[in-house]
């Protein structure tokens, strides 16, 4: 039986209300369906971009589901009286979709990241190595880096498709591998879809993830802002998103 699913709206855009453990549940039920499903793992910079982007906003409403990544959609929930369970990171999320394949010993293909992460090894491969050293039974379809042409797309498609990878994984960054999915979800056989923004490099070892206070206060933007000083423009639409959800709750 399908699992009840509860969904907050956040100007049109359906983000599930799910915890840990739902989330691996509707997960084990999207690697079951006949097509490939797509995973999302929203946060505030996302849903502020979809504002502006019809494509994207689209495709966020087509999404299979919508797991709340970013602190701020928590935050915006409470605001809006629409109260998220929990905030499940896309990090954790995707590990323990790769723990779950090691115990069925199915297939996962890593796409994306830089070309080479140190000894003229792609971050896709390195990343993929160490994750079948944490979860031994778990079977790597295939590796490519994130960097390619338009015109390359359906090669990569088939060389995934060829793989028998059950769950693609695509680390593009947002929303570019999102907008990948989407234009080859009806071409993929994987089961399931999921973009992973930055986590091959914290897999890789080439990107230090945020230390347990950052991640436990939901200040791992910060974190990332410190290391990568140079995104501080993307970070200015943090306090944007807030003060448009507050004038949203106001006008209700």
């Amino acid at each position: 039986m399908a699992i009840q699913r509860e969904k907050m709206h956040l100007w049109g855009i359906p983000i599930d209300r799910v915890d840990g453990e739902t989330t691996m549940a509707i997960f084990e039920e999207l690697m079951e369906t006949p097509e490939c499903s797509m995973i999302v793992t929203p946060n505030s910079e996302i849903i502020m971009a979809a504002s502006k982007d019809a494509e994207l906003e689209r495709l966020l409403c087509e999404a299979d589901l919508m797991i709340p990544d970013g602190i701020g959609l928590v935050y915006a929930s409470k605001i809006l009286k629409q109260p998220l369970a929990e905030r499940v990171t896309g990090i954790d999320f995707a590990d323990r979709a790769l723990a779950r394949l090691a115990e069925e010993g199915k297939s996962v293909y890593f796409l994306g990241s830089k070309p080479d992460g140190g000894d003229g090894v792609s971050v896709a491969r390195m990343a993929a190595d160490r994750k079948a050293q944490e979860h031994p039974g778990l079977v790597i379809a295939g590796t490519r880096d994130g960097y390619f042409k338009p015109e390359d797309e359906e090669e990569i498609v088939a060389q995934i498709n060829a793989s028998g990878a059950e769950l693609l994984l695509v680390a593009l960054g947002s929303p570019k591998q999102e907008k990948f999915i989407q234009r080859h979800r009806h071409q993929l056989k994987a089961k399931v879809a999921i973009g992973v923004g930055g986590s091959l490099d914290v897999w890789a070892g080439t990107l230090k993830r945020a230390p347990e206070f950052f991640r436990k206060h939901g200040l791992e933007w910060l974190y990332r802002l410190i290391q990568e000083p140079s995104r501080y423009k993307r970070m200015a639409v943090l306090p944007l998103f807030m003060i448009k959800v507050i004038v949203t709750k106001g006008r209700k």
